[in-house]
Order: structure tokens, then sequence, then C-alpha cells
């Protein structure tokens, strides 16, 4: 196959093109020089506003309406620095006055003055914000969306050989594409490393620190001995307090099916055992991560044979108001039972359904296991 790119013009609109050079001329000068920089682009929406207000004036209202000029308000809101929306406010203010001094202010209306009033408040609004980031046009939303990749592939399991299962269920409140849970896993050679963090709050309120929690934590992972440990030693180092965040840490070995937990202040891990057909709770506890200076963990341990699964998930599926923590934690087990008719990969998700509704908060639940 070739390795050519298509060519951005077709080749029919190009022969057109080439007939007219005047207007690849244009064309070519609006994209290299007339919209590069905030400078012009002031330059061309002043001069767009004004031309709408001369031909609404002189022309026809009809035809050349004042309500486009809150089309232009809101491009200048999206694309300017806040320096530069002020000047283009005052062309559309302009273009305004000279068609109330031609055709009378009530032509142009109660309802568009509030319009164009109401949308020059949201461009500043905007325009303030990029200002506050340091960034322009629509970059900012890009990044958050670029954050957001990143946080969700982060939180992917690494590939597992085929005699071994994993699924991963991250439920936001609210729908939102941020929440307070997070998973973070490595992969070295036969040996997996696993851990489920819950940063107090939910929703985008509790995203922003999640996501610097992420990231730090996903260094720590598989490059220290004691994770839990050098995690809260980051998180004591920190100065303010922004509330607390639990977490569990698992170390697997694909071989032999071994496993160690440890936990600070995160819900207990629970472990299908085949051979019984009973879920168990796991020992490991903890404090809640950057209380203390030195976190003491003491671990659960054990293996994972045929048909045994692992059971990871945050306080979002056990906790309602009103309701003591181990019913939520029996009710959890109650329901994994309907994880066994159906297979553990396509009864994760409904497990998470079932726990999460009826209440708005982040949920997350990581299950491995052998077939």
């Amino acid at each position: 196959m070739s390795s050519r790119q298509a060519p951005l013009i077709p080749p029919r609109v190009r022969a057109v093109l080439v007939r007219v050079p005047f207007l690849v001329s244009a064309v070519r000068f609006v994209r290299r020089f007339l919209l590069a920089r905030d400078r012009n682009l002031l330059i061309t929406l002043i001069a767009v506003a004004l031309v709408i207000g001369v031909l609404a004036a002189e022309v026809s209202t009809e035809w050349f309406s004042p309500s486009l000029l809150i089309l232009v308000t809101l491009v200048g809101g999206l694309q300017l620095r806040l320096g530069s929306l002020v000047k283009l406010l005052v062309g559309v203010g302009a273009a305004l006055g000279y068609i109330a001094l031609q055709l009378g202010v009530g032509r142009i209306g109660l309802g568009l003055t509030v319009t164009i009033g109401f949308t020059t408040v949201l461009a500043v609004l905007m325009a303030r914000t990029r200002g506050k980031l340091g960034v322009q046009g629509l970059r900012g939303d890009a990044m958050l969306l670029e954050l957001r990749d990143r946080l969700r592939s982060q939180g992917e399991l690494p590939p597992l050989p085929k005699d071994w299962g994993g699924k991963v269920v991250l439920k936001q409140a609210g729908g939102s594409s941020f929440g307070g849970d997070f998973l973070v896993s490595m992969r070295d050679g036969h040996s997996v490393e696993i851990a489920l963090v819950d940063v107090s709050g939910k929703g985008v309120d509790a995203g922003t620190r999640a996501l610097l929690l992420s990231g730090t934590f996903g260094g720590l992972l598989g490059s220290v001995d004691d994770f839990l440990p050098a995690c809260n030693a980051y998180l004591h180092r920190q100065r303010g307090d922004e509330g607390f965040v639990t977490a569990v840490h698992v170390r697997l070995d694909l071989e032999t099916g071994d496993y160690t937990i440890t936990s600070a202040g995160h819900p207990p891990v629970v472990k299908f055992d085949a051979g019984t057909g009973n879920w168990q709770v796991a020992t490991a506890k903890g404090v809640v991560l950057g209380v203390v200076p030195d976190l003491h963990c003491e671990p659960d341990s054990g293996t994972l044979r045929k048909g045994d699964a692992l059971l990871l998930y945050t306080d979002g599926l056990i906790e309602q108001p009103g309701r003591d923590i181990d019913a939520g934690l029996d009710r959890l087990l109650g329901e994994a039972e309907r994880l066994l008719p159906s297979g553990f990969r396509d009864g994760a998700k409904a497990l998470v359904n079932a726990m999460s509704s009826g209440h708005n908060d982040d949920c997350a639940l990581v299950l491995i296991w052998r077939p």
C-alpha cells in the first residue's frame, strides 16, 4: 500500500480553483495571515461587525440582520484574548449604534438587545477563563480531553495471559468523565501489580486531585517495593487538608497464582473460592493515606487457583446514606453470586449497576480471575 497521503483538495475542485487564481490567493491570505494571530483575527471580526452594521442600516435588516453580531461576539469570546475582546465589543457596540441612529432604536428590539448583552457577558467569562489557563481558542478543552483519555488508558489492565481474565468497571458520579476513583497497574514479566485508589469527594470536584495522584501513583507502582508506604510519604509531605485518600494494592504472580494484598483505609478485598463456592473477605488493613508519617499495613496473602477470583472495589459500591457499611458489604457479596451464572466478565458491569442504583457516587470495580 502506498504511504502517500490523500490530497487535501480533491482534483476536480483544484482544477476549478486553478482557473480562479484570485480566489486561491484570497484563501491562502486568510489562512496564513488574516487568521493566524490574535490581532489579525480582531481586525477581521471588527471589520465584519462594522460591515454588518452598515449593510443592515443602508440595505436591509432582513438580509443583514443585527443578530449576526451575536455570532461575531461568540467567535471573539472563543478565540480572542480579553483585551482584544474588549476592543471587539466596542466595534460591535458601534455597529449597533449606527443601526439605531439610522433606523431608530425600535428596529433593534429589546429581545435582541438582551440577547447581545447576555452573549457579551458569556464571551467575557470565556475569555477570562482562557486567560487564566494561558491558552487560546479551544486548546483548554482539548487539554482536558487529552487528560481524560490518558487517565482512562492508564486505568486499563495490562494484557494478561490466556489462562487469566480481568475486568475493570469505572462509573463516575453524574456521568462525568472525571471522578475520584482511579486504577493504576503494570506488568513486569509474570508479575502484575494493581492499585485501586479512592480520593474523597465525587465527580469533577475530586477529579482534579485524582488526575494529579494518578500520575504520581502510576510512577511509584513497580518502582518501589513498599508501594502504599511510598504513597503515604508523598501525601504526608503535601500541605493543606484536601481530604483523605484510600487505596488497595495487589501484587500477583501469574505463574503460581500467589498474591499479596495491602490496604490503606480501603474497603476489604473479597476472594471467590471455587472449591467452596463462597466469597471470603480479606484481612488486609491499614490507616488512610497521608494521616500518619509512617504507614503500617497488615497484609493478606493467598493463592488463586483455577476458578478463583479477586474482587477489588471502592466504597461507592457499598456505602449508602443511613445504612451501615457492613450491610452494604453483605449486599455486595449477595449480588456477587449473580456473577457465577453469566460468568465474571459479563457480570462485573451488572454488579456495579445493581450496587450503584439509587445513589450518585463514584464507583469502581476490578475483577481478576483464573478461568
